[in-house]
């Protein structure tokens, strides 16, 4: 009997553990980051720049609540087809504040999942914040904190234009007495899943506003912030176990990932107190989580601590990952056919990134 919000393996997980695991049994849980693109309420708040998201710009209650609807469809089904249970942990970003997560949560996909919420305010102009949901029968928060990203805008940056920048709403806003860039903190939330500890830290880096290499040192700034946070949890425990997700604004391939972060691509190259990305394989296969001029790329990511790859499943170690692409999220027609389906000309779509996940895996006694 299939268990289904505690979902085990009764599987052979030959890549992992041979042919001896037909008979182990295992648990699973999915861990899964999505960015909800511009998930705005209908209320105006004079605090943020969320005018493009009022009923005044054809911002209504019925599309919000489609677009509520869309997202908890994607979110219940993330993982379900190695894991029957809907995701354990999901990390979110572009969500305008903890209500529109509340009104999430409750729609009739998810509500039955019992899902809290860790949210903080962010310093982003737009006011899209990132947040950590999590099922409390099995996850139990034991702290959570949100830790600044302080960047500044360099003198000579100011008047560059680049004729390549890539089109997002995500511009980079700067205080002009103290040219500091108002963008997202990073949220990490420490806790015990199913009586384990497990460090997660949600992300979504400054974009590529004013074009990649002029916001490079940004998106570094970021990922130096990263590391500092996850080398901090292993001087405290070498064992710990860190999730770090996030739309990073940058593939697995770039500076601010490979060199500043130090992931690794291949589970043999990690030595102590290093860091995986199983991401980068993937990437390397053309699989992306959003397209731009035709092109894909892979900038929604999760990441890992060394002890989450070891060979050892007493405890929960990382299995696999995916990108969750089914058809429906996709675009059918037209120019941009097979890209994300985002809101559009008035429609309700889902987002202009698809969903990553992980599964992390546990053998039973």
């Amino acid at each position: 009997m299939i268990i289904k919000k505690f979902a085990c393996l009764f599987v052979a997980i030959f890549a992992i553990l041979g042919t001896s695991a037909q008979e182990k049994k295992f648990s699973v849980h999915t861990v899964a980051f999505y960015n909800v693109e511009n998930l705005f309420d209908t209320i105006n708040d004079p605090a943020i720049n969320d005018e493009e998201y009022l009923p005044s710009n054809d911002w209504t209650l019925k599309k919000y609540k489609k677009k509520l609807g869309n997202l908890s469809r994607v979110l219940s089904e993330i993982g379900t087809g190695e894991n029957t249970n809907a995701p354990t942990i999901i990390g979110v970003c572009e969500v305008e504040n903890r209500g529109v997560l509340e009104d999430l949560v409750k729609q009739p996909k998810l509500a039955a999942k019992d899902y809290g919420i860790v949210h903080f305010n962010s310093p982003d102009k737009r006011g899209i914040d990132v947040g950590l949901l999590y099922q409390k029968k099995h996850f139990k928060p034991t702290s959570y904190k949100n830790i600044p990203l302080l960047i500044y805008q360099q003198e000579d940056d100011k008047a560059k234009k680049d004729e390549n920048e890539e089109k997002t709403d995500d511009k980079a806003q700067v205080n002009t007495r103290t040219r500091a860039l108002y963008t997202r903190d990073q949220l990490l939330v420490t806790g015990l899943l199913d009586g384990e500890e497990i460090h997660f830290i949600v992300n979504h880096w400054p974009s590529r506003s004013g074009g990649e290499k002029r916001s490079s040192p940004y998106r570094e700034a970021a990922a130096a912030l990263n590391k500092k946070i996850i080398d901090s949890l292993y001087r405290i425990n070498p064992d710990a176990k860190v999730i770090t997700m996030g739309d990073l604004n940058d593939g697995p391939y770039n500076n601010s990932i490979k060199k500043v972060l130090g992931a690794k691509a291949k589970k043999d190259q990690v030595g102590k107190f290093g860091i995986y990305n199983p991401m980068e394989e993937m990437s390397e296969r053309g699989i992306g989580t959003l397209a731009h001029r035709d092109a894909w790329d892979l900038f929604d990511q999760i990441i890992m601590t060394e002890p989450l790859i070891r060979k050892d499943y007493s405890s929960y170690r990382f299995w696999k990952a995916g990108v969750y692409n089914k058809p429906y999220l996709a675009q059918t027609s037209g120019q941009f056919k097979g890209y994300p389906l985002r809101s559009s000309r008035g429609e309700v779509g889902f987002s202009d990134h698809f969903p990553v996940y992980i599964y992390l895996i546990k053998e039973h006694k």
